[in-house]
């Protein structure tokens, strides 16, 4: 969508219930909706450190995939690196919340860093599932994105070799033939698709009738797609804020489109084409898990000013997890 200039509201004070006629042109909120509580620890542990330490402060990689948080950070003297030669010695540095490899966290303490780990305690919990399988022997079959940071940082839990990525259902059959007979099990990253990891899983179920593992996609990932899913029963169509690099953000962009909705992913308000949208009476909203609830009410606010001016909130699975920080 092109570029749109922003508008700001407070929109969560201004719902209102309506009769879900077609005809009516309204905005429908999905709920539950942004950052879950991984996140939300992420970024208080970041805040808790520029209050404590000042700035600078360093991040290894985005502290999660949202460009808006990430520069709001900047701003208040936050530096993310990509690698740790980047940092002076006794520097003080913060594992994203999508994990690190043991490998990262050795080298963090041989330069001398003093680090903080904001990793989800839910990644955390294949981390340790990982390292146990090979302890037992077991092979682990990791189903997710090969490039992106948890897969990495999961992958490093382990040495080489001991583990092997997989992406999609096709994906089973070429894998090696010696690990027919081997002891297996399986693990996911934990913001894919559930209808796209299911089908893994079962061609892996398939192939290797000796695999043990369980779901690992997080409460967050599967509430915000069911959430859309409700969604697009009420829409004619579908905006997710989120970012390009966010994967649980592109699934609910993909989830909404399994359900013949047509769906955009957008970093906000800035991105709206009304052209685009102008044939569609209901507009549905979501966001991603690491997408903060400003840009939404920033988003509800330009529709409700260019033609969309009811807005309801449909109804999704209910959510209080939180984690210590």
């Amino acid at each position: 969508m092109g570029h749109r200039h922003r508008h700001t509201a407070q929109a969560s004070n201004h719902l209102t219930e309506v009769a879900m006629s077609s005809e009516t042109r309204r905005i429908c909120l999905a709920s539950p909706r942004g950052f879950c509580a991984g996140v939300r620890r992420a970024l208080d542990m970041v805040a808790d450190a520029l209050k404590k330490h000042g700035s600078p402060i360093y991040v290894l990689h985005e502290i999660v995939h949202n460009e808006y948080v990430v520069d709001g950070l900047k701003k208040q003297g936050v530096i993310f690196v990509e690698s740790l030669a980047e940092l002076p010695s006794g520097s003080l540095l913060i594992f994203s919340a999508h994990g690190v490899s043991r490998a990262i966290e050795e080298e963090a303490a041989r330069r001398g860093l003093r680090t903080i780990d904001a990793t989800c305690p839910l990644v955390k919990r294949i981390h340790q599932k990982a390292r146990s399988f090979e302890e037992r022997g077991i092979k682990v079959i990791l189903i997710g994105h090969p490039q992106h940071p948890e897969i990495s940082g999961t992958l490093g839990q382990i040495p080489p070799g001991h583990a092997i990525v997989v992406e999609t259902a096709q994906s089973v059959a070429k894998l090696p033939g010696k690990l027919d007979s081997s002891p297996l099990a399986y693990l996911t990253q934990t913001t894919l698709s559930i209808a796209d990891t299911a089908e893994i899983v079962k061609a892996l179920q398939k192939r290797f009738p000796q695999i043990e593992g369980s779901g690992d996609i997080c409460y967050a990932t599967r509430n915000r797609q069911e959430a859309v899913r409700l969604l697009a029963a009420n829409c004619d169509a579908i905006l997710i804020i989120g970012s390009p690099k966010s994967s649980n953000s592109n699934r609910l962009r993909e989830t909404a489109e399994e359900e013949r909705i047509p769906a955009w992913l957008l970093g906000g308000a800035k991105d709206v084409s009304l052209d685009e949208l102008s044939p569609y009476p209901r507009i549905g909203i979501s966001a991603g898990a690491s997408a903060p609830e400003c840009l939404v009410e920033e988003l509800i606010s330009f529709l409700q000013s260019h033609g969309w001016p009811e807005l309801v909130e449909i109804p999704g699975p209910s959510e209080d997890m939180s984690f210590p920080r």
